[in-house]
Parts: C-alpha cells; structure tokens; sequence
C-alpha cells in the first residue's frame, strides 16, 4: 500500500508539474503534508531537506550572483563583444558561448540567461543580426555551462546533498569539472557547425506585423452627436464592447488615456478588438471609422513609443494577471498584446497570467519606458543601454566569490558556510542591498528541492526505490552495469520535459543508488550521471533557461526539436562512455 501510494503520488505530481494547474512549490508540500500524515516520513524527514546545508548553498549563490548583476560587470563585458561583431559572427558566437558558460559554471543558469539576453538582444539590433541566430546558443552554453562545476547549477547541490545524506561522499566542488568540460566543449563545437547551420533567421519585422495587430486596430473618429462624448474612457460603450482604448489623438496633443480622461467630440481614438466587434462599432452613431489599416507609426509620436518586456525568473508579476498588477497604473503604460511560446494573445488581456518568459508589447511614453530599466520584474528589450559600471564594488564581489571558492575547495570551511560567508560580505560592502539580497532568492526553487528530497527519502522508506530497481534490473541487469545506468540516464532525460531538472533527478537517484547496489556497483557513479543528465536534456524548450529565449528569439517548438535533439543523444552517449572512465562502475 505504501509503494503504491508513493508511486501515485509520484504520478500525480508529474501531472501536475506538466500542466503547471498548481505552483510546482504548493505541489511538493502537498506531497509532504500527505506523506507525513499516512507515517511514510517523519515530521523531522519531511521538512530535513529544507535544513540541509546545500538549501544555504544555493541560496548564497544566488545572492552572489545578483551583486555580480548589480555592479554592471557583464554589461561592460557585452559591449565589448559588439566590437567582435563587426568582425565575424561566428567569432561573436563563439566569444558568447564561451563567456557564458565560464559564468554559468559559478552561477545558476536560468540567471545567467536573463543577464544576458536582453543586452544580447540589444546588441543585435544595433548590429542589424537576426536575435535567433544568438539566444539559442546562449541557453545553451547557460545549461552546459552548470555542468562544470558543483554550483554551476540547483540540481548538482540537491544530488550531492542526498548522496551525503544516504552515506556516501558528496561532489566535491570541482570533481566533475573534467566531464563537465567536455560537455560543454561537444554543445560549443555543435552549435558553431551544425547547430549554427540549422538556427532559423528570422528577420525583425515591425512590432505590429510581428504580433499581427493590424486587423485588431482601428481609429474612430468622435462626431457631434456621439454618445460616447463625455464618457470616462475606461468606462465607455467602446469598453463595454472589450475594446481597449490605445492612446487618444486631440488637436495636436498625442496621449495615453488615463482612469479620469474623458472622451471628447473631435478625438480620434486608436483602438484595439475584435472584427466582430467592430461590425457592432459600425453600426452605431456618431462615430466614423478612418483607418482599414494602421502602421507602426500611428501607434508612436515623439514622447508615446512601443517596446517588449520580458518577464524574467524574479518576477512578482509571475503567476498574477495584468489587471490584479494594476499595469496601466502601476507602470503607465498599455499591455497591447502577450508573445507566449511563440503564440500571440490579445483577447481578455486582463485576465490572462504572466509566466515566466512572457513577451509583452506595451505603449506608453519614453520616461516611463525608462523607469522599467531600473526593475526586477521584467526586462525593455530596447536598445542595450548599460548598467553603469561600479568598477570598485564589481572588485569586491568577484573576491567574495573568489574568496568563498577557494576556502571552500582547500576545506578551510565547510562548503556551505563559505558561500555564506561570501554572501554575507557582498552585502557588507554593499555590493548589494539586504532587499535585493532576499528578492534575488528563489525561495520556490528552494521549496521544490527541499521538498523533494523528502519525497526520495519516501522512496526509500516505502520500499518503493527498491521495488523500481528490482524491476529495472531484471528487465535489463543480463545487458550489464552500462545498459543499466543508460537506462537511468535515458529516464531522467526524458523527466526533466514535465518536471525541473532539479525533482526529475531527486525522484531518479534513489531508484539508481538502490539498483547499483544490486549490481554491486559504485552508487556514487550513478548518482553523478543522472545529475548530469538532467542537465543536457535540449529536446524540448521547457527548461527555463530556453523559455526565455523563446519569445525574444522567435523561435518555434520544432527549431528545439530539431537542433536540441541531435545534441541531446549526443551528450548521452558522452555520459555513458565517460563516467565510467572517471567513477569505475
């Protein structure tokens, strides 16, 4: 009874992990809650994880990584890579992929991702460069990268705290940075060959081609008799009818409506809905109809400008809608329409919930736009403007990294206290504000983590990791210790499409230790080969360092398929021939 009801469990939160209708962190301590409450798992095993060393690990790593961001180093760095793109584009390319994975070895990469995207975007515009033929390629390097060292990413952290928890010793900070390497260097030699041949180019195109907005757009003209003259814009027959007013045109003013702006005779209004409405539209008085087709420009004047945002991995808008964000007042500015994994939303704007990666073409005045420059919540790909450099605290926190590595590798402390210790300073010599430290933390990745290493300790309790091995070995135990582990390699590739890289290995490491046992071989070697499989999973775009590229690449699901799948088995077959040569089975 206990096997099975870990197992459903198991199921149940894959489901849900894949159709994302709950938060994967209200997910993991439902699993517990029911866990502990049927007596699987102690109260002290359910919440152990959450207590272990390698939670303060990752969540010091991810508030050095955001002093790094804070001090403007890696936009110094991007404009000096817009020289090299004068001179050749593959040599840009390579220049990109290679910074970017160095980075991504010490820092988490959906982080790196968002630090560089939108400088990168920036960069390709102000070199005329199709922005698809870069970001790929940088998700990439950002995932490969974290298989270079211990912290390169949450997943190395989490298996190397449970196989610490189980008995055996933990990865050592740069144990794996051999393989790791070669990794990286097959993905890089990939993408600068065959991967580069194979990135779509597509051009940038208008924004109101490219989200296809011109039939969603009118300009109405208010007659002396309109019923509409006087009405609050928010509030009027064109908003009963879901039309979003745009910005208004009066005289020879050109503004953004407001909650008090009230429509007048004489206004133009550009507005945005759907052709059926606009029938309705026609029929009614005192409004006349001026445009069938409206370009970029009717949307712009002088001051009034239309821009993308990218909502990125820290956002608070994740998860709310555009109408609970309050965005016309909040930000000042008009959400047009939502890029989503390459679809366009318009319809019921409002009601519609951000996730990470979300596209936003927004309308509001230059200042305003301005402003977004300085938040967390999301990133104006516009033109890369840098982040001014703060050369001497920059300095100081690439020396508490430095510092924290090293007395960590030579165990003058413990890993996890060094990384504390580096954090600390960083705040210290204000490299970061105390605020910022807290919000750069993922405390849902946290939760995700700590709450499935209890889910591993179930596995074990219930017996169900021993009845899954069993199975497995006899299925192909005749085939030897490689086909074994291939299999396990193979299962965790294909996990981490519905679940984070970080779960799909937790939920796959006790099964393997349990079966390495059976063959009597080493656990440890398949720990550190699952880990590293649930990072060179390029199949589909659902690790979050590829959904925020999406958007902003314009890439379409099959240009993953395509590119990432041929890489995909490749990096398997290099885990399965090297992990034996560096852990003997």
């Amino acid at each position: 009874m206990e096997i099975a009801l870990v197992l459903t469990l198991l199921v149940i939160a894959v489901i849900l992990f894949a159709t994302e209708k709950m938060p994967v962190e209200i997910v993991t301590l439902l699993m517990l809650i029911i866990l502990a409450s049927t007596r699987i798992i102690t109260a002290e095993e359910a919440f152990a994880g959450f207590s272990s060393d390698f939670i303060i690990i990752i969540a010091s790593i991810f508030i050095l990584s955001a002093a790094l961001e804070e001090t403007g180093i890696l936009d110094f760095v991007v404009i000096r890579l817009a020289r090299l793109a004068r001179k050749s584009s593959s040599l840009m390319l390579l220049v990109v992929m290679m910074i970017t994975g160095f980075v991504s070895a010490f820092m988490n990469n959906t982080t790196v991702t968002a630090m560089f995207v939108t400088p990168l975007v920036g960069l390709s515009r102000r070199i005329n460069q199709s922005t698809s033929k870069l970001l790929m390629p940088l998700a990439y390097a950002a995932i490969l990268g974290g298989t270079c060292s211990l912290i390169g990413t949450s997943t190395n952290v989490a298996v190397s705290g449970y196989i610490a928890k189980v008995g055996l010793a933990p990865v050592g900070l740069f144990e794996i940075t051999g393989i790791g390497t070669v990794i990286f260097l097959v993905g890089l030699v990939y993408m600068l060959t065959v991967g580069q041949r194979m990135l779509p180019n597509r051009d940038d195109q208008q924004l109101t081609e490219e989200y296809k907005l011109q039939r969603y757009l009118t300009e109405i003209v208010v007659l002396p008799d309109s019923p509409l003259d006087g009405q609050l814009v928010f509030a009027s027959d064109l908003a009963s009818l879901n039309f979003r007013m745009l910005n208004i045109i009066r005289g020879k003013e050109n503004f953004l409506p407001d909650f008090r702006t009230r429509i007048n005779i004489g206004d133009v209004l550009l507005v945005e809905g759907d052709l059926e409405n606009l029938i309705k539209v026609k029929e009614t008085k005192g409004i006349q109809i001026m445009a069938d087709v409206i370009l970029e420009r009717d949307l712009q004047s002088d001051n009034i400008k239309l821009a993308e945002l990218l909502i990125v991995r820290q956002s608070d808008l994740i998860g709310r809608t555009v109408k609970e964000i309050n965005f016309l007042q909040r930000y000042g500015l008009v959400v047009i329409a939502i890029s989503r994994h390459g679809e366009t939303l318009r319809s019921k704007i409002g009601s519609i919930h951000l996730q990470l990666g979300d596209l936003l073409l927004v309308q509001g005045s230059s200042e305003r736009l301005a402003q977004l420059r300085t938040t967390d919540n999301v990133a104006l790909l516009d033109e890369f403007e840098p982040v001014l450099y703060k050369k001497r605290k920059g300095i100081i926190a690439i020396s508490c990294f430095v510092v924290g590595i090293l007395l960590g590798t030579m165990q003058v402390l413990p890993l996890s206290i060094a990384f504390l210790l580096a954090a600390m300073c960083s705040i210290i010599f204000r490299c970061i504000s105390a605020d910022k430290a807290y919000k750069a933390i993922d405390f849902r990745l946290l939760v995700l983590i700590g709450g499935m290493t209890a889910f591993g300790t179930a596995m074990e309790n219930s017996g169900a990791a021993d009845f899954l091995a069993h199975g497995i070995v006899s299925l192909v135990g005749d085939f030897g210790k490689l086909a074994v582990l291939g299999g396990f390699v193979v299962l965790t590739v294909l996990l981490t499409q519905p679940m984070s890289n970080a779960a799909a290995a937790l939920v796959v490491v006790p099964v393997a230790l349990r079966a390495a046992t059976e063959l009597h071989a080493d656990p440890r070697a398949f720990a550190i080969a699952i880990m590293l499989a649930a990072s060179v999973s390029l199949v589909t775009p659902f690790e979050p360092a590829c959904i925020l590229v999406y958007s902003p690449g314009k890439y379409k699901f099959r240009d993953f398929l395509r590119i990432g799948t041929p890489l995909t088995v490749l990096l398997v077959l290099v885990i399965l021939f090297l992990v034996p040569v560096f852990w003997p089975l």
